[in-house]
Formats: structure tokens, C-alpha cells, sequence
């Protein structure tokens, strides 16, 4: 045999024989995900699940300030159905094992920007410092003609 072909045998068995030493590990199992109906009778026709956990993770669907178990939102504009979407979050969340001290962002749509500071004073009541991280944004509308929305995480202990 040539030396040429001493060596390219020699590394088409040591390329076979650390093949066979060193199996590829596995590939690690992720976080659990897992689905959630909405607790809310009137919601549960809607194509959206009301949070999804994944690991420790809850991430809350956009709620609006509705009446629980009816798709209708609360009177009296920005106040009333801000105070009413944190209630509906903070029911969320505690059905999950988590509560508002636990939400770690929110995103704030609202309907006029120039409500930003109304919502203020009611997110204020609700959250205490430190407060999660945030975002607030203006819409051209949100549904059922409410005046915010918000959408949350939070993290379950």
C-alpha cells in the first residue's frame, strides 16, 4: 500500500472510531408550554387562549375593561374600564398562581393617547414601585369600542 493510501485510511478510521466514541447528546427538552381557556364564560368563544405559560412564564392575552361573563365594557370611559381591565388581568394572573406583584411588563393601547394620563392615575392604584416594565401606545380603535387595552407577563413563582 502507497503511504497516500495509509493515510487516507488512517483517517477514514479514526473519523469512524470518534463517530462511534462521541454520540451526539440528545437534544435538551424546552420549557412546558401550556394553553389556557379564558375563565371568563362570555370570553370563551373567542379565538384566543386567556394566557399561555411557558415554564415560569405567563403571558396574559390583551383584556379589555369588560363586565365579566359579558362581552359588554363597563360605563363611564377611561377610568371605569381601566380599573376594570386591571381587575380582569389580576383575576388572570392570581387563576394562575401568580398576582400583580409578579407582572414583570405591560403593554397599554389606548383608543386616545390623550387619555395616557387617566390611565395613569388608575395604574398607579393598582401597581406599586417598582413598577413592571411598560409600553403605552395610541390605536385607531380597539374592539367593542373600548377606550384601552393591556397585555401582560408575568412570572409565576
Amino acid at each position: 500500500m502507497r503511504p497516500a493510501s495509509r493515510s487516507i485510511l488512517f483517517a477514514l478510521s479514526t473519523v469512524s472510531i470518534l463517530g462511534c466514541e462521541s454520540p451526539s447528546p440528545e437534544p435538551a427538552a424546552g420549557p412546558t408550554t401550556q394553553f389556557f381557556l379564558a375563565g371568563d364564560s362570555a370570553l370563551r368563544g373567542m379565538p384566543f387562549s386567556e394566557a399561555v405559560q411557558v415554564g415560569n412564564m405567563l403571558i396574559v392575552s390583551g383584556q379589555i375593561g369588560n363586565v365579566p361573563g359579558k362581552l359588554e365594557l363597563v360605563p363611564g370611559g377611561i377610568g371605569p374600564e381601566s380599573r376594570q381591565v386591571l381587575e380582569n388581568i389580576r383575576a388572570i394572573v392570581e387563576r394562575h398562581g401568580a398576582s400583580l406583584k409578579d407582572v414583570v411588563k405591560c403593554t397599554i393601547f389606548l383608543a386616545d393617547i390623550g387619555e395616557w394620563g387617566a390611565f395613569n392615575a388608575v395604574y398607579r392604584e393598582v401597581f406599586s414601585p417598582p413598577y413592571p416594565a411598560r409600553s403605552a401606545l395610541g390605536s385607531s380603535g380597539l374592539v367593542f369600542g373600548a377606550r384601552t387595552e393591556v397585555e401582560c407577563l408575568a412570572v409565576v413563582p
